[in-house]
């Protein structure tokens, strides 16, 4: 008589959509690493890079649904890019099973050092008088969408400079070629403590323990204003339940690991273990959110 195979019976593939060096792959990384100490099951990286982190997560949602190939997703890519692109090749909802939200990541908005700007009041009274340009990583990033709310909210005279990737935003933004970025945690970190970088606000609920004394939006007088970069694992539609849940089983344990959360939490990323149906939950509640941003600042890409 047949009889069910355990799971994995070969190599599993994690596909990383965003290009090497950031929190993306750095996930990707770690997860594939521990989860062949813990589980002893091999588990390599794939990097498929471009398209707003698009064409990784298509790759996933295209793949056989047998649990040999996972996609590292995050923000962008799982809960934005469907609102912002007119025109998807896949469907991110329909197309893709949620297994696990690995964590959540804060952003950060600075200022350079030498900036006349010394709080998000100054800012904003600045952008009364005079167009000031902000840097991000990309269209459709958090960082992006975060400054067009604030831009809505406020009516500030604010100009998007989108630039690829947070490597060069952040030259530029040390540079002096604009005015302010809302970048992540981890990358703004190092420059904020060596004083490079002047932190005016961050976007988590309370205030992140790395940089007790900046406020967060909401102190600042922005109520709701609460956005993280969420990471998580999706694999492709009709993948069999139970290889789902000893999926989501495996990365949890994981996850749970002291060193795997300090490790995440040096870069910025908080653990947030839990259920696929709780990570649906939490991916429905982002999408619901995200959509009323892009709407409201008139974003779009192609």
């Amino acid at each position: 008589m047949a009889h069910a195979q355990a799971f994995p019976e070969r190599t599993i593939h994690l596909v990383s959509p965003s290009p090497p060096g950031g929190g993306t792959d750095a996930v990707a990384r770690l997860l594939a690493a521990k989860l062949g100490e813990q589980a002893k099951w091999q588990v390599i990286v794939d990097t498929k890079p471009g398209a707003g982190n698009n064409i990784g997560l298509e790759f996933g949602a295209k793949s056989p649904p047998d649990g040999y190939t996972a996609v590292v997703g995050e923000t962008s890519n799982l809960a934005v890019n469907q609102f912002l692109y007119k025109k998807l090749t896949f469907d991110p909802v329909k197309d893709l099973t949620p297994v696990a939200l690995v964590g959540t990541g804060v952003s950060v908005l600075v200022v350079n050092a030498d900036s006349p700007f010394n709080s998000l009041a100054s800012l904003l009274a600045g952008a009364k008088t005079r167009q000031l340009a902000y840097a991000s990583s990309g269209n459709g990033t958090v960082g992006h969408l975060v400054a067009e709310q604030l831009r809505v909210t406020t009516g500030a005279s604010l100009l998007h400079v989108p630039y690829k990737g947070g490597g060069p935003a952040m030259t530029d933004m040390l540079g002096g070629q604009v005015d302010f970025y809302i970048s992540s945690l981890v990358s703004a970190l190092p420059l904020i403590k060596d004083r490079k970088l002047r932190a005016l606000a961050v976007t988590s609920g309370t205030r992140d323990a790395s940089l007790p004394d900046v406020p967060t939006f909401i102190e600042s007088g922005f109520k709701g204003f609460e956005y993280y970069t969420l990471y998580g694992v999706v694999v492709p539609a009709r993948t069999p339940e139970n290889i789902v849940q000893t999926m989501n089983r495996e990365i949890n344990r994981v996850l749970n690991a002291p060193d795997v959360r300090a490790n995440l939490a040096t870069r910025g990323i908080y653990v947030r273990t839990g259920t696929p149906e709780a990570f649906v939950a939490f991916l429905n509640s982002e999408r619901t959110k995200w959509a009323g941003v892009v709407r409201a600042s008139g974003a779009t890409a192609e």
